[in-house]
């Protein structure tokens, strides 16, 4: 595997472990061209890719499954177990706690905090709600690698901060605002207002382009 594989393949590398993942065993091999079509991606873009991995497939046959998902998985850090930590048991907290998917991928949730105190203490799939002043001795007993914020945006600078400190170097945001951390920690957002205003221009854009024709 190279050394360092540009942040646009990262995006995709994903994408293409979902495809790996959910083809019936049988399947041994898969051609560059499926991937790309799920990937949004062309032929050659999907085998740029890989070969970061130092994956080049067998021209006119493609790439065995076993093999490529192992690889994007090394690729992705996802050969051992990784702790994360959820920041707000509020309704997405708790959807993202009940998640299956998480251990489906080598995620597993360490602990659940919230302000609440009605909260505190109550279960949410065997997990139970733990106090914000336990956040950073958790943090560090649980082995937190990843800190998920599913807080009010007011709070989420706050709680980013306190992460930090922690020793986390990962963070997932789902608080609409932007987060100001250390240039070392990485800040991955998810703005869900952001997302659908996309989707509204693309489909007013798909209505004017249709009156224009």
């Amino acid at each position: 595997m190279r050394e360092s594989i540009p942040p646009a393949t990262v995006s995709r590398l994903p994408l293409y472990l979902r495809v790996l993942g959910e083809m019936p065993k049988a399947h041994a091999m898969i051609s560059s061209e499926q991937l790309a079509n799920v990937a949004g991606a062309n032929s050659a873009q999907v085998r740029k890719d890989l070969s970061y991995l130092g994956s080049y497939g067998v021209r006119g046959v493609g790439y065995d499954t076993v093999q490529l998902r192992t690889q994007i998985e090394m690729a992705l850090g996802l050969s051992a177990d990784l702790v994360v930590a959820i920041i707000g048991a509020g309704n997405l907290g708790s959807a993202l706690a009940n998640y299956k998917g998480f251990n489906d991928w080598g995620f597993s949730v360490g602990a659940l905090f919230d302000v609440d105190a009605a909260k505190v203490g109550s279960q949410i799939d065997g997990l139970a709600v733990q106090p914000m002043s336990r956040l950073e001795d958790l943090v560090a007993s649980a082995g937190v690698m990843i800190g998920v914020i599913a807080t009010p945006a007011g709070a989420a600078q706050e709680v980013a901060d306190r992460l930090v400190s922690a020793g986390v170097t990962s963070i997932l945001n789902f608080a609409p605002t932007v987060l100001r951390v250390p240039e070392e920690v990485q800040v991955r957002r998810v703005d869900l207002s952001t997302e659908l205003q996309i989707l509204s221009f693309h489909l007013h854009s798909g209505r004017r382009s249709a009156s224009a024709g």
